[in-house]
């Protein structure tokens, strides 16, 4: 066979699975897979696809990303692609999507040829492992394990088989999740009503169908809930597996069927017969209410119906496979006897008769999955290349800027303070400190996108500072859902009311109305702003100031900006030492702004003594979060304060934001390419590359989720995380303009 592989400077990892159009639940698996890794990682890396076919006669209408396809009951078909992709430089390494049925000969040791043959490094993802093998299994799992580089697993129990039963190497065997859509947590009623449920209980199961399924089972279990809940409706999702339509037609699903009209069941059970997209499945599984899994295989080692079902935040009730009992927990349903209709209609009732329990069971059935969204997955597969081959991460390869979430937040008054999940928590109220960053994200981005809607933002939030100001010129911070205002004169809310107005007075593309409002309210805060020492809300006003009199020169204004800059330095010479390059005792919050005022002094002034102290300042908070490779903010759970340990834990987006802003500022002005790099470096904290290797991005809501903690990331997506991300992600796009 010959590669269709055009010559690239990129490098190619090949996958050797089945492939979309075929239907298998493998093939869906490798196009996710590859997709993923893409959209991260590529044009460092390209992912391709070698297509196994079931017979020489089958004919698929692959699309671009198959670059060859092979007869998999075919043995010679094997070597020729090994010795194919050996003659490749540009192939750096193969992934293998193994399940047994999908490769020929017995157990689907046709592929241990291609192992033998092949020079290139190759990673073989395991979908299932069998416990209790006979020996000519083992073997063959054993001579597999041999000639891998590395073995992936979905769940610890397989990797405990292959440890304990097949011998495998604790070292050679990686432990990665199946993947998930990336899916918004939501309500099933708007759902419910696109597919004409409204007002049922709905029940699913999805996939391809099959007697392991278990269908009957779960059908055999609707009368006793239809009595107490006659709204309620089961969906069973999915065509016919190919194979089982191949070798026996539609008995099975006609059995189904002639199971539902025996029971009576007709109104309450749909056959939905077709090979669903990806967004078809989504879509059901967020108009169910419980999702059934009776499948009656209990060795089964992955699921990825139970996974997709899980990943949309919705209740199990699964019988108890060996991956259910990876993955449910008391925590998020409910596990149920092997071909037991009894057993799955107490379930389904006792979830049905505690509403306040479904709830719960939702909410942690969504939180459990986050890790295994495919973008976390893709990482976890793009680490363990890189272990493997000399691969270089494409760290400029940025989403595209997204203020859906900024504007689902944000009302005709102001953007609301906090969120469970991406849902909007209006009873918290508002304030000032998002409102005024929102400002600025705002203004940054009508320079990019001057359309009308982000003119109705900037005004909101303009409208909320003006709300907020006092007759005195101070402003209040926190502002209730009901309009009251707090009594607050916190310098950090002053600072950061002045870096807002500040910017938008001085921004000449913005609509006129706007930047003479904003200039107002700015000249009525300063003569209390002026008298600002802490130096964090100095920093904020020197930003504000900064932008303003670069914009609209003023001697005086400049000066009390030098009386202020002076103040900053004074802080940093009365607390720095040798082994302590700092403005204060501690690193909290924001930390990078400290510096980046002195950066914004020395431009505006040119007095080389701000550059100087800034310099020192920014190459020491460096030292303590730019990590090997990563960048790791200091932990709001404790913080780091001299001559004790630093926090690692529950980081926060806003210093990370801080730190990608300060490092534009600082390429901008010295044309120093290292504060470029750590730029990218830090913001890619926001996608995956912290300590967690988790997306704290959320690519579908265009919101930021809370912050990362020692073990899991917190999935709200309040204003302040959102509105971090789109600071950083906007400072980047200042360089990618100029």
């Amino acid at each position: 066979m010959t590669l269709k592989i055009p010559a690239s400077k990129s490098n190619y990892v090949l996958h050797l699975s089945s492939y979309p159009p075929r239907e298998c639940g493998i093939a869906t698996f490798t196009q996710d897979l590859t997709l993923a890794i893409d959209n991260k990682f590529n044009p460092a890396i390209k992912s391709r696809i070698i297509a196994l076919n079931d017979q020489s006669t089958s004919i698929y209408n692959y699309n671009n990303r198959v670059f060859g396809e092979i007869t998999a009951t075919e043995i010679e078909n094997y070597v020729n692609l090994a010795r194919e992709i050996n003659t490749r430089s540009d192939v750096k390494i193969v992934n293998i999507q193994h399940e047994f049925g999908l490769f020929g000969g017995s157990w689907g040791d046709y592929l241990i040829p291609f192992l033998q043959v092949i020079e290139k490094p190759v990673v073989v993802t395991f979908h299932s492992v069998l416990s209790g093998p006979e020996e000519e299994l083992r073997n063959i799992v054993r001579s597999i394990a041999e000639k891998s580089a590395a073995l992936v697993v979905m769940n610890k129990l397989s990797e405990t088989i292959l440890l304990k039963e097949y011998g495998i190497p604790k070292e050679k065997v990686v432990m990665i999740p199946h993947g998930i859509p990336q899916a918004s947590f939501e309500p099933s009623d708007k759902f419910k009503l696109e597919h004409g449920f409204e007002g049922k209980i709905v029940l699913s199961t999805f996939g391809l169908l099959s007697p392991n399924k278990g269908i009957q089972y779960a059908i055999r279990a609707l009368p006793e809930v239809v009595k107490k809940y006659p709204n309620v409706i089961y969906l069973v999702l999915g065509a016919t597996h190919p194979n089982i339509r191949k070798e026996k037609g539609e008995i099975y699903r006609n059995a189904l069927n002639v199971e539902v009209e025996k029971l009576g069941l007709k109104d309450h059970v749909k056959f939905y017969n077709k090979y669903l997209t990806i967004e078809e499945i989504i879509s059901y599984l967020k108009a169910t209410d419980i999702y059934i899994s009776p499948t009656v295989d209990p060795d089964q080692s992955v699921s990825g119906t139970l996974s997709y079902a899980m990943g949309c935040g919705r209740p199990i009730v699964s019988t108890a496979t060996a991956y259910a009992k990876y993955l449910v927990t008391a925590k998020n349903g409910i596990l149920v006897n092997f071909r037991s209709a009894n057993s799955i209609s107490d379930a389904i009732l006792k979830l049905l008769d505690d509403p306040k329990k479904m709830k719960s069971l939702s909410s942690e059935a969504y939180e459990v999955t986050r890790p295994m969204t495919w973008p976390n997955v893709a990482t976890s597969y793009f680490k363990l290349y890189e272990n493997l081959v000399d691969l270089e991460r494409e760290e400029r390869k940025l989403p595209e800027i997204n203020l859906s979430h900024l504007t689902r937040m944000t009302d005709n008054f102001g953007i609301f303070h906090f969120a469970k999940y991406s849902k909007p928590e209006k009873r918290y109220g508002y304030s000032l400190d998002d409102n005024a960053r929102a400002l600025v994200v705002c203004a940054k981005y009508f320079k990019l996108n001057p359309k009308p809607e982000i003119e109705n933002l900037l005004n909101i939030f303009l409208k909320f500072i003006k709300f907020t100001q006092r007759p005195s010129g101070t402003f209040a911070n926190i502002v209730s859902y009901q309009k009251q205002k707090d009594a607050t004169t916190d310098e950090d809310v002053q600072g950061r009311a002045i870096w807002a107005l500040g910017y938008a007075a001085s921004q000449t593309l913005l609509p006129e109305k706007v930047r003479l409002e904003a200039e107002r309210m700015l000249k009525k805060a300063l003569p209390h702003a002026l008298k600002i020492i802490s130096p964090r809300a100095v920093a904020f006003t020197l930003s504000g100031l900064y932008f303003y009199l670069k914009q609209n020169p003023d001697k005086k204004l400049t000066g009390e900006f030098i009386k202020l800059a002076d103040h900053q330095l004074n802080h940093y010479k009365n607390v720095a030492s040798e082994d302590w390059h700092w403005f204060e005792d501690q690193l909290t919050y924001s930390n990078s702004k400290l510096p980046e005022s002195l950066i914004y002094a020395y431009d505006l002034i040119g007095d080389k003594k701000y550059l100087e102290v800034a310099k020192k300042t920014v190459n020491f908070l460096d030292q303590i979060t730019f990590e090997k490779d990563y960048y790791s903010p200091i932990g709001q759970n404790g913080w780091y304060f001299r001559q004790k340990k630093r926090s690692y834990f529950d980081q926060q987006p806003e210093d990370t934001a801080s730190t990608v802003e300060t490092k534009v500022t600082a390429y901008k002005v010295t044309k120093d390419k290292k504060h470029l790099k750590d730029a990218y470096t830090a913001f890619q904290w926001f996608l995956g590359k912290n300590h967690l290797g988790q997306m704290v991005y959320d690519e579908v809501t265009g919101g930021c989720c809370d912050g990362v903690g020692q073990y899991a990331i917190n999935l709200n997506q309040g204003a302040e995380s959102t509105i971090s991300y789109l600071m950083a992600r906007l400072a980047i796009e200042e360089i990618k303009e100029n």
